[in-house]
């Protein structure tokens, strides 16, 4: 029984080269804006169900986060007081979003749409919604919602020469974040994606398609540097794994003649 138990443990352990452990999500806070309006109809409880799909919910930023207030006391929750903001005019919702978005704000206000905020122009809400606040990515560059406004053949263009570089900033990051779950020290090079990531963001509210075509170039530049520091990780992870399973595989061997020898013997 300890010879077959010894096997299975020596078999399970060969597993443990080729699986890393997964990071836990961040839990969606509960706070007394969310318990209240979560039970309510309509216009009033609808914001809880959009947020629940937001980037907000899932980086664990709540009501309170964006509105102010006291999130632990219903009674008060929505006095001056304690900070309550409320909903913005629609002129002040850059400036509201970009309490939190600094960098953003600057870039948008510097763009052909931040330009245009009071005379007709978007806002962050326009793009990225409200409660329903989604990832920035290049999705939100579409036909269907940059037409609303203008034409898509400059967006597109845009997005075009920016879709690899994206392409290239998830897989990087992805990397990064498998590496730091197994324990490999990652932090240099996750503060080098995160400020390649900033510099890639200013172009999302750039219009001038020669400027996102050449930032795009030398951000690509910057990221094959991280991109061959991954690789050389990989390279040597390979190696122990490999090792690591040959010598596994040796000791299930012994561990099977020992038991064959001891057999023949008895």
């Amino acid at each position: 029984m300890i010879r077959k138990n010894t096997l299975a443990i020596l078999v399970l352990a060969s597993f443990a080269f080729l699986k890393p452990a997964l990071a836990a999500p961040v839990e969606q806070p509960e706070t007394v804006c969310i318990q209240c309006h979560g039970t309510l109809p309509d216009r009033l409880g609808a914001p809880v169900n959009l947020w629940r799909g937001s980037i907000h919910a899932d980086n664990g930023i709540s009501c309170n986060g964006c509105h102010g207030g006291d999130p632990k006391d219903a009674a008060n929750a929505m006095t001056p007081q304690r900070g309550f903001l409320g909903a913005p005019k629609e002129k002040d919702i850059p400036a509201f979003c970009g309490r939190c978005h600094p960098g953003v704000y600057k870039d948008y206000l510097s763009s052909a749409h931040g330009r245009a905020l009071g005379a007709g122009g978007p806002t962050c809400v326009t793009c990225h919604s409200n409660h329903q606040v989604v990832k920035a990515s290049l999705a939100l560059i579409n036909e269907k919602s940059c037409t609303r406004c203008h034409s898509f053949d400059r967006a597109r263009a845009i997005r075009d020469a920016m879709q690899q570089t994206e392409g290239y900033i998830d897989n990087i990051s992805r990397r990064i974040a498998d590496f730091q779950v197994s324990g490999v020290d990652t932090e240099k090079m996750a503060k080098s994606l995160f400020s390649v990531r900033n510099r890639f963001h200013t172009l999302f509210h750039d219009v001038d398609v020669a400027r996102v075509k050449g930032e795009s170039a030398a951000i690509n530049k910057e990221l094959g540097k991280l991109d061959a520091a991954l690789k050389e990780i990989e390279r040597s992870h390979e190696k122990r794994r490999v090792a690591g399973g040959i010598a596994v595989g040796f000791m299930v061997l012994l561990a099977v003649l020992f038991h064959l020898m001891k057999k023949s013997y008895d």
